[in-house]
């Protein structure tokens, strides 16, 4: 009788030739070639009688199909190993494997994630975790992520959300910027200082400031002096340096208020809150380990009020 399943091993090269972004790079991991990978791959898509992946010689894509095999595979392949794991009874702690790819803003990336993941590592040493840091939001199922916090509303969609914290927003400058401002008490001295405000990755444009003015909330758009892309917490970084007044949330400047670089300013303004939400698939090919990710991010951080 013919094995319906003999080519497995072909969409694992697959799944690493994606995880890895290249043939070179997923052949180094495997110990392999990439010509060998190259093969496997063919024979995937002879078998399928559909283009998978797109190659040149400097990039690769997937194709429609190849993102709807590649996120269904996926998924079988996580059933699996949850089986494996079930019946080898390898659920216990320290004897959990496998990898959780995972995408995060730059802001709680820095100021709030490291510690997490230093509990995950003492409680799941066998475990890797893949972090990205970022602030666009990727394409969870086309790029290979279990698992994703991003900030602020999130967007209608597929995914499973689950908020983990409100990071309160306050204006902040550094000391020797206040000393140098002038009166700086309402709102209209808030509108006469130099500003530094950060651009939205997916539009290019200044993100309004969220504050609260005479007890009704306002989203006031600066004219700005600097303006930051890409990493948001280079606003507090200029802040820090004298550059100007920003607003972030409290847990990105926590830091340097404690250290006194930084100060926060016109407080009646701020108030106003930036969730921090944990995305994910609602499907259940979730792995043993991103689950166990999962867990301990809602058990670790700081229990939202709504």
């Amino acid at each position: 009788m013919a094995r319906r399943f003999d080519h497995l091993a072909d969409v694992e090269a697959l799944l690493r030739v994606v995880d890895e972004g290249s043939l070179t790079n997923a052949a180094v991991v495997l110990g392999t070639t990439p010509s060998v990978l190259s093969r496997a791959i063919a024979r995937l898509e002879s078998r399928l009688d559909t283009q998978l992946l797109r190659r040149t010689t400097r990039s690769q894509s997937l194709t429609d199909a190849g993102r709807q095999y590649v996120e269904e595979t996926r998924q079988a392949f996580a059933l699996v190993e949850k089986a494996e794991q079930a019946i080898c009874g390898r659920t216990r702690r320290q004897e959990l494997t496998g990898r959780v790819r995972l995408s995060v803003p730059t802001s709680y990336a820095h100021c709030r994630l490291a510690p997490i993941l230093a509990v995950f590592a003492g409680r799941y040493p066998h475990v890797h975790v893949e972090l990205n840091i970022t602030n666009r939001n990727v394409d969870m199922a086309a790029e290979g992520y279990d698992l994703a916090i991003r900030s602020g509303p999130l967007p209608d969609s597929s995914m499973v959300a689950r908020k983990l914290e409100e990071g309160r927003m306050i204006l902040v400058a550094s000391p020797a910027y206040v000393q140098d401002a002038g009166r700086l008490d309402t709102f209209d001295d808030l509108e006469r200082q130099r500003c530094i405000a950060f651009v939205r990755p997916s539009t290019g444009r200044v993100i309004p400031w969220q504050l609260r003015v005479d007890g009704k909330d306002v989203d006031w758009l600066p004219t700005p002096a600097i303006t930051v892309s890409d990493d948001v917490m280079g606003v507090v970084t200029l802040a820090a340096q004298g550059l100007g007044v920003a607003i972030c949330a409290q847990l990105m400047a926590a830091e340097r208020i404690a250290a006194g670089e930084l100060v926060q300013v016109l407080p009646a303004l701020g108030g106003r809150t930036r969730a921090f939400s944990l995305v994910y698939a609602p499907h259940r090919g979730l792995s043993p380990a991103a689950r166990a990710l999962i867990d301990l991010l809602v058990e670790q951080t700081t229990p939202y009020t709504g």
